[in-house]
């Protein structure tokens, strides 16, 4: 689908030493890119990561749409420790 495999898991190194991202429509990894993703640094329409950029973000440190997170930054709904909206931040609202 949309040229990317279906899952995709990856935690290996190229030989300098270099870290491969999964990216695929399910995508596991250290680095992963993908619709739902589940890595320590994510970019995903759906992401459980420590790092994030998602749509949907259940995350330590998130940017999304909606999140639940320690620390974040969301546009529509936001759940957690340390969130804030990104339209107050920039006094928008």
């Amino acid at each position: 689908m949309f040229g990317l495999p279906l899952l995709h898991i990856s935690f290996k190194y190229r030989a300098n030493r270099v870290p491969v991202p999964a990216r695929g429509i399910f995508a596991i990894g250290q680095f992963a890119c993908g619709i739902f993703t589940l890595s320590q640094c994510g970019i995903g329409l759906v992401s459980v990561s420590q790092f994030t950029i998602a749509g949907f973000a259940l995350a330590q440190f998130a940017a999304a749409y909606s999140l639940i997170a320690q620390f974040g930054l969301y546009i529509h709904d936001g759940r957690g420790q340390l969130i804030v909206n990104i339209f107050d931040l920039l006094g928008l609202r």
